[in-house]
């Protein structure tokens, strides 16, 4: 089965950046709907950025302009580059992947994808 491994959490200062990967081992859809999550103490999962194969891309309106999502097809792995964090960016940041036709607008307000990552954690100081 697909699994995900995501990698590049850690620990910045305020207005730092860091970059966050994930893996899709054993990905065979080619098409598919890849998005980022995260979730801190206390507070439900929300969507960050979405991704589908046809290259379409939506953010949450709070990350606009300071994170931004890629995908490499070829290597079945996903990025997220991160700028500018604030405190309120700290969680822990997962990737999930959907082969069903999820588009990227729907994929931000939806927690049904069919994989998940572990998650990797992100702290901003």
């Amino acid at each position: 089965h697909v699994q995900l491994v995501e990698s590049g959490g850690g620990s910045v200062q305020t207005g730092g950046s860091l970059a966050l990967s994930c893996v899709a081992a054993k990905l065979t859809y080619s098409s598919n709907c890849m998005a980022w999550f995260r979730q801190s103490p206390g507070k439900e999962r929300e969507g960050v950025a979405a991704i589908a194969s046809d290259g379409s891309i939506d953010y949450a309106d709070s990350v606009k302009g300071r994170l931004t999502i890629s995908r490499d097809n070829a290597k079945n792995t996903l990025y997220l580059q991160m700028s500018n964090l604030q405190p309120e960016d700290a969680a822990m940041y997962y990737c999930a992947v959907d082969p069903r036709g999820m588009t990227t607008d729907q994929a931000l307000g939806h927690l049904d994808f069919a994989w998940w990552g572990q998650g990797t954690q992100v702290t901003v100081s």
